[in-house]
Formats: structure tokens, sequence, C-alpha cells
């Protein structure tokens, strides 16, 4: 077979990634609009950057600023102010001054004068000025409460969803336009008619006591950039306009028609379990509108392996060999059948399968035929392993696919590789015995590793902050790891080194993941975005932005054409990796959600989250909660599903892991229709069995190829 077309990881080695600091809107490329790479492995001196279509080696200065003949407007002014106190405030002094004098913008800017940077927030908070009469509030939202209690429960619950927005801009209201006393009034005398899930953000919101505190407060930020949705039948609408008619005068009717989003549905109302599956995101309920695009989560269909495997089998002498060829056959002729929900195989470009990677999917099939079918009958064996010494350490866990490989991140800024199997890890040799070995041989792979060099154990560094995530690509050339220093670096398993940096986030990193497919790798942070990278480029393909709060854990869909990600927001959000368009929102968790994993067939997305609850979602629908797994005590770290999806693992920060009954929950999906009134399953036969460990909180899970669950943690005794 010839490599030549598949993706070469070798051009990484000499990559020398520039940062480019692009504040303006970006256009992104699309997926086959990447670089080509010359023939001696380098990227080329003058790439077109995709963020704003100019040749990185020479920035130009864009005509909107471009302020050295026509002078500057106020709204030049008011920018330029603005960007270059961002400059300031991140120490970018050399972009500073390249941006001074493209723009020939030379003003002294003190980085402590808001009024430039935060013009268009103040334009926004400036919407809370009010002549109202600031005793008028309590009574009001008493009203507004006393209303929804009155009311029948048929419409109580949808209508009750306005309590919370309601009272939360009041509040900032009345601080605003100074009148803090009635506003600390207000908030300790109406707080208990709002949900108990709600009572975090409210003390957040308590600590804002005065106009200059409501500037740069990330809750404040997102309550003032998004309308609030709640979701409403319309007889509930009508009952609540009813009572809004009765007082046109007061600030209840004006904050609601201008910082809620009643989004109408058709049908009956909902009851309060239903109104409260879908609650504690922070702009409340995801739109219909935001889920009804379709999506593929079918798996791709299968390359031809059968001749791989037919040839392995020649070459062994077992007499019993043949007799299981047959069930062999079977399952690939199983595998290659056409799925009408896979996505077009050209949607995005995937990397060719080369040889080895062949020989590895056939491995892949022969555990597949010695694997234990796991069932509420037959429960999975489970090898658990402690970090000892290590307990405020250990940041973050994986184990490669093939569960030959422990990697581990730590607050010290190691990352360190483990083999949890007899092989051990070796380096590549030097590059003058390389140039000795015969490239044609079949094993040429294995003999350009040093036996001499073999370890169990190495440690790599480069981070300059704690590692907060780390991923083993599919054919364990490389690992990718996250830090707080806000990058993510690339390392080559075969020379043990960092091969490449990427640098996008200007904010700590939290979460990084490899695509099933290899080449691909997405990542989340602090600055509310996912990011899609390959591992040819040192600037993202895709930027995935939405989310209200940190982004702090992303995963691949099974097919690697969309991408999860679970956000401090409460919120879960799909995103299309072929656009960037965010496909599906999924509310319902009252906590950051800590946790996302695809089902094996694609259909299914679990996430956990703070609120020690475990969702589950059907990517067929619109959006709904198919179940609701409670019992962890705390928060939920890590979700794994069993090779043929029929139970779902789940390791918690309470010390347990927990084995749920997934084929339950999809059987019963199947049986009922899920819409927006239905409720989501919660039903406590679905747990199985529960494991405790020494004081060891889990933060990894892995299932082996043969149905063997690994999980490890930190030992805090």
């Amino acid at each position: 077979m010839d490599d030549s077309d598949s993706p070469t990881y070798a051009s990484l080695a000499p990559a020398n990634p520039t940062m480019v600091n692009d504040l303006a809107s970006v256009d992104l490329p699309s997926l086959s609009n990447i670089p080509d790479v010359n023939s001696n492995g380098h990227l080329p001196s003058a790439v077109q950057s995709p963020l704003s279509g100019q040749d990185v080696s020479s920035p130009q200065t864009p005509a909107s600023l471009d302020m050295k003949s026509d002078g500057y407007s106020d709204m030049d002014k008011s920018t330029m102010i603005a960007v270059i106190q961002f400059l300031k405030r991140g120490n970018l002094k050399s972009t500073e001054e390249i941006l001074r004098k493209e723009c020939g913008f030379f003003e002294p800017v003190d980085v402590t004068d808001t009024s430039g940077a935060l013009g268009e927030e103040g334009e926004v908070l400036a919407a809370y000025k009010s002549d109202g009469n600031p005793a008028e509030y309590q009574d009001a939202f008493k009203a507004l409460s006393a209303f929804v209690e009155k009311s029948l429960d048929a419409y109580k619950y949808e209508v009750a969803a306005v309590l919370y927005p309601v009272l939360i801009h009041m509040y900032l209201e009345l601080i605003y336009n100074g009148h803090r006393g009635e506003a600390v009034e207000l908030l300790q005398n109406c707080s208990s008619s709002i949900e108990a899930h709600h009572a975090d953000d409210l003390r957040s919101i308590s600590l804002v006591t005065s106009r200059a505190q409501m500037a740069g407060q990330p809750l404040l930020n997102t309550l003032l950039s998004a309308q609030y949705t709640c979701r409403m039948s319309r007889d509930s609408l009508a009952h609540l306009k009813r009572f809004l008619a009765d007082r046109s005068a007061g600030p209840v009717p004006r904050i609601i028609q201008d910082r809620l989003n009643i989004d109408l549905v058709d049908g009956q109302p909902r009851t309060k379990a239903q109104v409260l599956a879908v609650q504690g995101a922070i702009t409340g309920e995801a739109p219909r509108s935001a889920n009804k695009t379709k999506i593929f989560y079918g798996l791709l269909k299968e390359p031809e392996l059968q001749t791989v495997i037919n040839e392995e089998e020649e070459a062994e002498d077992d007499l019993d060999k043949p007799k299981k060829k047959k069930s062999k056959k079977d399952a690939l002729q199983k595998n290659k059948k056409n799925d009408p929900n896979a996505p077009p195989a050209n949607r995005i470009p995937l990397p060719e399968l080369r040889d080895q990677d062949k020989q590895e999917r056939a491995r892949i099939y022969r555990d597949s035929m010695k694997r234990v079918t796991l069932s509420r009958d037959a429960l999975p064996s489970i090898c658990f392993y402690s970090f000892v010494n290590a307990s405020n350490t250990v940041c973050s866990v994986d184990i490669s696919d093939d569960s030959s490989i422990l990697a581990f991140g730590s607050a010290e800024s190691i990352l360190s590789v483990h083999s949890i199997t007899p092989a051990k890890l070796k380096a590549m040799k030097p590059a003058e015995q390389l140039s000795d070995i015969d490239k044609d041989s079949e094993d040429v792979l294995v003999r350009m590793l040093d036996d001499r060099s073999g370890e169990t154990q190495r440690n790599l560094m480069g981070h300059s902050g704690p590692v907060t995530a780390v991923s083993v690509s599919p054919d364990k050339a490389l690992l990718a790891s996250s830090g707080q220093d806000g990058t993510v670096r690339i390392w080559s398993l075969q020379t043990w080194t960092c091969v490449v940096v990427l640098r996008g986030h200007i904010y700590p990193v939290w979460s990084v993941r490899f695509s099933p497919h290899g080449y691909y790798l997405v990542t989340g942070g602090h600055d509310r975005t996912a990011r899609l990278w390959t591992t040819d480029q040192h600037l993202p393909l895709r930027i995935f932005a939405g989310h209200y709060s940190d982004v702090d854990v992303v995963e691949f869909h099974p097919n690697s054409n969309y991408v999860a990600s679970g956000s401090s927001d409460r919120s879960v959000r799909l995103w299309d990796c072929s656009n960037g368009a965010c496909v599906r929102i999924f509310t319902g968790h009252k906590g950051t959600v800590s946790a996302v994993n695809f089902s094996p067939c694609g259909r299914y997305l679990a996430s956990g989250s703070c609120d020690a609850r475990i969702l589950v979602w059907d990517l067929g629908g619109h959006g709904n909660a198919l179940a609701a797994l409670s019992s962890h005590s705390d928060t939920i770290h890590t979700l794994a599903f069993s090779r043929e999806g029929t139970i779902l693992a789940s390791g918690s920060m309470d010390c347990t892991v927990k084995i749920w009954d997934f084929a339950k929950v999809t059987e019963e999906g199947r049986d009922e229709d899920v819409n927006a009134t239905t409720s989501p399953l919660e039903d406590k036969s679905l747990l199985l069995s529960t494991f405790p460990t020494k004081q060891t909180p889990v933060l990894s899970l892995h299932f082996t190829r043969r149905n063997v669950l690994l999980a490890s943690g930190p030992f805090n005794g």
C-alpha cells in the first residue's frame, strides 16, 4: 500500500508555530483547505493565515484601521483604545508596538481607564437605568410570586420559570441606579421563591453591591449578553399575559419583554418534573430552533479487512483457527453494512488507512471475538490503578485504546507515561543507525526502535503550569497534553520529545481529545471556546464559540464528524466539524458539566456534572434527556461505555465506580417517543452495582477490547 497520501507526522518536528493575534471576527477555512507540506517536511515559509486571509509573514493593516490620512473618528479611537488596553493587560508588548506603528496611533493609554474598553459593556449596563420607584420592586415581585403560587398546577410550573430571571434583573436594576439597600432587601426577602439549583448564582449576584462591580463579572456578562429562555405552552403564556396586562406600568412586564425569550411550544403544559428536567443552564432552556438540524450519528463503513485477517491466519499453525474463520467473516460483513444514519464518507477528510492501521483493526476484530458480552447478569471485571503519594498532584489520566499505555498529567507540570503491559517504552534509534535499516521490510517500524532504551516509565516536561488533560492518539504514535499555561503540546511517543506547541487559546486549556480516526484533535478552555486542530498544522481549523463559560470537557463522536463539549454554563453542546455550527444544545444539568462520552453506536451521549447526576441524550431526538441517573454523591469525573454499549460505567470524586444498565435505558427509549413533554427515565433498577475504592477519587475509566474495565485515580490516604 502506498502511504504517500496519508497524513504524515514527520512534518511536526521542525514546526515553529507563530502566534497570530487576530481580534476581528474570523472566517475559518474549510477542512479541505489545508496548506501543502513541502517535501522536506516543513510547512511553507509563508502560510496564508486562515484567520485573516493575509500572509502571516508580512501582516497588512486592515483598511478599516488605516487612520493615518483620514484622522480618527470617535468610534475608531474608542476601538483602538480598547484593543491597546487588551494588549497591555496581556503584556503583549511587541504586538502592541506593531499595531501602533501600522495604524499610526501613538497616544498614551492608561490600562486602568476602562471608559474606552468597556464602552460597549457600559451601553448594555445603561439599559438598567430607570426612574422607577425602588420601593415598588419588592411589591411587584411578591405579586408575581403570589400569582404563580395561586395558579393552577397545569400552568404553575411553566410560569414559575420566569421568577429567577425577573428577580436577578430587578436586583441589578436597583444596584445600577444606586438603591443598594432596596436591592439587598429584595434578594433577602424574595430568594426563597427560587428553585434550589439557582442558589449558587444568587450568592454570586449578591456580592455585586455597586455599579462599579457590575462590569467584568462573568455571570453578569452572560445575563447581559443573552436573553433567558423560558419554554411555555400557549395556555401558560396566555395565563401569564393576563397577569401582566393588569400591571403594565410596573417593572415586571418591562423585564419580561426586554430580558426574557419566551419560546412558544404547541401541546399541553408540562409537569413540574418535565420543567425541572431541562432547567439549570445559565441562560435557561435551549430554544427549539437550536435542536432541529439533522445529525448523522451513524458509524462510518468499515474498510475491507478480510484479506488482512486471512493472511495472518494462514501464517499461524493452530488447527483450531479455521473453525473460527466463519464467525469472524460474519462479524466483518455486519460491520461493513451501510448505516442509513451515517455521514457521507467524504463529508470531512479522514486519513487513509496505512498497512499498520489495517493490521491494528484486524487485531481489534480478533479481540472482539473473545470479548465477554456484558449485561445486568454479567458485570465487568475491574482493574484499578492507584497513584500513591500523589493525592494533590494528579490532574488527568488517559489510557490508550489498546490498553497498553497509561499517561497522566500532574500539577507539577510533568507528563508521565507508563507501560501497563510487559512491553517496554522504547525510543527511536539515532539517525546514523536508521540509515542501515531496510525500509521495505515488514517489521521496519519495530527495527526503528532501540531495544536497549526500553523503560517502563518515561517523564515528559515542557508545560509551565499544571497539565490539565492528556490524550493518546489511536495509533499510539502521539500524545497530546493541555495545560494551564494556555498551550497544547503534541509529543512523539517514538522520540519522546515535544514536536509542536499549539497556541490559540489565550487562557488555560482544560481538555484535549484525539479523534477516533487520528489526525484531528479538539481542545476546550477558559476562553469559552472549543477548537479543532490537526496534527500537521499549528492553527485551528475550527473555533466552536457559543458557550457562556469555560469549556471544561470535550469529546469526539465515534464517526469524527461531531464534537461534544461540556461547560461551566451547565449546558452540553454538539458541534459539526464540517462547518463549525452548533447543532444541539442540551440543558438539564444543575452544575458544571465535568464528563461527556458517546455510546459506541454513536446515537447516545452521556454527560455527568458537579450535581452528581448523569443525563443521557438521544442524538436522534431534539435535545431532550432520555434518562437521568442519580446515585453518586459528588462530582462525576469520568464516563465509559462497554465495547458493545450495554453497560455504562461512571467514576466520581465520591471514590466509587458505578455500573449502569444502559441496555435497559435504550430499550425504554425505543418503546417511548421522547419529546418536549416526556420526562427522562429515572429508575433505581438501572444501577447494577457500586464498587467503592479506598479513599481514591476516580479520574479515568476505560473498557479494554475484551470488556475489562480499567480505572485509575490518586490515593488520598
